[in-house]
């Protein structure tokens, strides 16, 4: 995913209100001889549904070798990309920070005290750390006579992003973002712990409710009862707070139900984990755990864990659009190219990237990594032009193969396009990031066409009212797959 089920209806509502032509009048001129009659028609035909009647939508075609426009309906208008931003975060991570970058975690002492210092390692798992303690133990540090210092200083202290919904804080997709968190399995949603429901052996009776990691820094009260047909099971986290709520119902005999939602403090989170795996490798720590503070340079590395290359990483991000990695990896950015760990930093990194590829960054404004913020505004047209852009790189292979493929159910294949598109010329063709949020959808990437040309495209549509407009977005990406010919002639470049 990371779909969010709600977020920022106020701002969505006074959109909502502006006059907005419909879509069958998006086209600022008539199809020419530079635009192709076939392409034009079909993508006209589609914009044309109902669905979309008072809803904002822009779409860019453009042939991928030579930059040409294709097709043009309203693909200046700056639109909500929702996870669309990943296309440019993951980019230019790989441009700054390098495919072989990994983020280290690492443990040192002094003065009694041990410190765990982060990078902002998006997939550090509970495994990791109990390697990493199992090294504390090694090197013959067996009591802390201090405290346990958890040093997330490599970022700032922001642990959530411009208008993220204050009701969007319990789930997944939403998660605080700090420089030492940690992902409870290797989905790697940072900044989560899971919760496991499981129907007890009597009915009637409170059903078992489990966290992964464990931690004393969550408390859970339980409401469940194991019966059949009553209500689902649903796993809140109160706002602010680390009390987690598990309600609702599940029957004898049926599987487990296992929920990710996110903690408050990420920090102490991972500190009070790392904590009981020094526990359990006989290191005893004495003292409290301490967060925020820095590990000072004249601290002893006592032993370091190393997380995987960045390379590895594009396929979780990409594939099951994995939120809360996309806003490490822009504080990373931010860190290495202005010293600075805060999205501000890594935003105007991102932006001089993109402008290095041609894109006019003057139309767009991007204030987050994931997409999640509706302060971000992107039009179609600046896709397009990166997606042609970013084939130049050299490591576009490894970037464009991590980008979810249509109609593949292997979830690490198509990824959140592996339910889209089955059965038609897109499925196994289309390569694209899907986006979604509440009256937000969007599907930028690429397409092959029958006689083998490569394709651009972006597809935004904003302030639909309708529950989904995914199969619009889809209409689009199957009549670009299944266009039988290149045009002729072709419009001004990208």
């Amino acid at each position: 995913m990371i779909r969010l089920r709600r977020g920022a209806l106020a701002l969505g509502l006074s959109l909502s209100l502006a006059f907005v032509a419909p879509a069958s009048a998006l086209a600022s001129t008539p199809a020419s001889a530079a635009e192709p009659a076939g392409i034009a028609q079909s993508i006209d035909d589609i914009l044309a549904d109902p669905v979309l009647a008072g809803s904002q939508v822009g779409v860019v075609v453009a042939d991928a070798r030579t930059g040409a426009t294709l097709l043009d309906r309203a693909g200046s208008r700056r639109l909500l990309p929702a996870s669309n931003a990943k296309l440019f975060t993951s980019a230019a991570a790989l441009a700054i920070l390098g495919p072989g970058h990994r983020f280290t975690t690492e443990a040192r002492a002094l003065g009694g005290d041990l410190y765990l210092r982060g990078e902002g390692d998006p997939a550090l798992t509970p495994g990791g750390l109990d390697a990493l303690a199992r090294d504390v133990a090694s090197s013959g540090l067996h009591e802390v006579t201090g405290d346990l210092v958890a040093d997330d200083t490599s970022f700032d202290s922001q642990r959530l992003g411009l208008e993220w919904a204050w009701d969007d804080e319990a789930f997944s997709g939403a998660a605080p973002v700090s420089a030492l968190t940690l992902a409870p399995d290797k989905n790697y949603l940072a900044g989560t712990v899971n919760v496991k429901v499981s129907p007890a052996p009597v009915d009637r009776a409170p059903a078992r409710v489990s966290t992964s990691p464990a931690s004393e820094q969550l408390t859970v009260v339980n409401k469940t009862v194991t019966a059949h047909g009553i209500t689902p099971v649903t796993v809140t986290r109160s706002h602010g707070g680390n009390t987690i709520t598990v309600t609702g119902a599940i029957g004898q005999g049926t599987p487990a139900v296992v929920e990710p939602v996110t903690v408050r403090d990420a920090t102490a989170f991972t500190a009070d984990v790392f904590r009981q795996a020094l526990r359990r490798h006989g290191v005893r720590v004495k003292g409290r755990i301490i967060t925020g503070r820095a590990t000072p340079a004249e601290a002893l590395t006592v032993a370091r864990h190393t997380g995987p290359p960045l390379r590895e990483l594009m396929a979780p991000l990409l594939k099951l659009s994995n939120n809360n990695m996309a806003e490490l990896l822009i504080k990373a950015i931010g860190r290495k190219a202005a010293g600075v760990g805060s999205w501000p930093a890594g935003a105007n990194a991102v932006a001089a990237y993109l402008g290095r590829l041609g894109v006019d960054t003057s139309t767009m404004r991007q204030v987050d990594g994931s997409g999640l913020s509706r302060r971000n505004l992107v039009p179609p047209s600046a896709f397009a032009r990166f997606l042609i852009a970013v084939r130049a790189e050299p490591w576009f292979p490894i970037w464009s193969a991590a980008l979810p493929v249509a109609g593949n159910p292997d979830r690490m294949i198509g990824g959140t396009l592996r339910n889209r598109m089955q059965g038609t010329v897109a499925a196994g063709n289309v390569r694209a990031k899907t986006g979604t949020l509440t009256g937000a959808s969007a599907l930028s990437g690429y397409v092959t066409t029958p006689d083998h040309r490569p394709l651009v495209f972006s597809a935004i549509i904003n302030n639909q009212l309708s529950p989904s407009v995914t199969p619009v977005l889809d209409r689009i990406a199957v009549a670009l797959a299944g266009y039988p010919q290149a045009p002729k002639t072709v419009g001004p470049l990208l």
